[in-house]
């Protein structure tokens, strides 16, 4: 009389992807477990004899313990198609006030009015912060700064939208003229947009740099955007003899800073978004120079 028995399987790991099944089943077979693998209509199953449950579910603990799954890197963000309006109100801006600065516009001397003096704004005149951004001493200054600058704000709209890109640039560039301000000293008058390029360049730095850090991967692939920002800072923001070494050093810094809070708390980046940071932006350059050359 011929007799038959059905083994009992049970499933004792399953994935969607076929190689997480096939790897596994590799593992128990080194050590004399038979399985197979299957697809269950839904995902990729590996079964054992359920008398070898308890012993394959323990190896398989181990193996992934010691094989503890890579991380996959993020898929790239979409880039906002129109990054290109920031660096141009950038341009605007810089072209706009070195014309007029030029002309003496309104009869006015607008570098004793807008250009950061330590002593001024430690009396109260912030909006030299803002205003000294916009001003350069001759063409070249002016040509560079908007060159570098353009480039630079174009990324960083691309990344973050043009106007969110330019408010946090701007906020950072304030805020590290009004430290300069206070650590120089009371004789120190410095101008340029300068401070607002490696703040710029600060930012993509420290947000590449924070993205990565969050996606795995080798320790050089994550500092590589830190490493590059550096340097870059080094080789164009640390010659010349009327280079200011520090306001550089501090747009660099604040720009890391915000950077860094940009890839850690998202903020919105919506039209409406857009639109209101770069009208905050704008605002606050045009309320600085009323202030500036209303107290001139």
């Amino acid at each position: 009389m011929n007799t038959s028995t059905s083994v009992d399987i049970v499933e004792v790991h399953h994935s969607l992807w076929r190689p997480s099944c096939e790897d596994r089943a590799f593992v128990l077979h080194a050590i004399g477990i038979p399985s197979q693998t299957a697809w269950n209509g839904r995902a990729w199953s590996l079964y054992v004899a359920a008398d070898h449950e308890l012993e394959a579910r323990s190896q398989l603990r181990r193996y992934e313990r010691e094989n503890p799954p890579r991380s996959r890197p993020a898929p790239p963000e979409p880039l906002h198609r129109r990054a290109w309006l920031g660096s141009l109100g950038y341009a605007a801006v810089v072209l706009l006030v070195g014309f007029l600065a030029g002309s003496s516009a309104l009869n006015q001397d607008w570098f004793e009015a807008g250009s950061l003096r330590a002593a001024p704004v430690r009396s109260g005149e912030l909006w030299r912060a803002v205003t000294a951004l916009t001003l350069h001493l001759d063409v070249g200054h002016l040509l560079s700064n908007l060159g570098f600058g353009t480039v630079f704000g174009l990324l960083a709209g691309q990344l973050l939208g043009p106007g969110v890109a330019w408010a946090s640039v701007l906020a950072a560039a304030a805020g590290a003229n009004l430290l300069n301000a206070y650590v120089q000293p009371e004789l120190h008058a410095s101008v340029g947009a300068s401070t607002a390029v490696f703040a710029t360049l600060g930012l993509l730095a420290a947000y590449a740099w924070r993205q990565r850090s969050g996606a795995g991967g080798q320790r050089a692939h994550r500092w590589a955007p830190i490493f590059a920002g550096v340097f870059l800072l080094a080789f164009t923001g640390a010659g010349g003899e009327n280079t200011d070494v520090l306001a550089h050093l501090t747009g660099f810094a604040t720009g890391a800073v915000a950077g860094v809070l940009h890839a850690t708390w998202r903020v919105p980046r919506g039209t409406v978004a857009q639109i209101l940071a770069g009208s905050f932006a704008l605002a606050l350059v045009a309320a600085s120079w009323a202030l500036a050359l209303a107290n001139a």
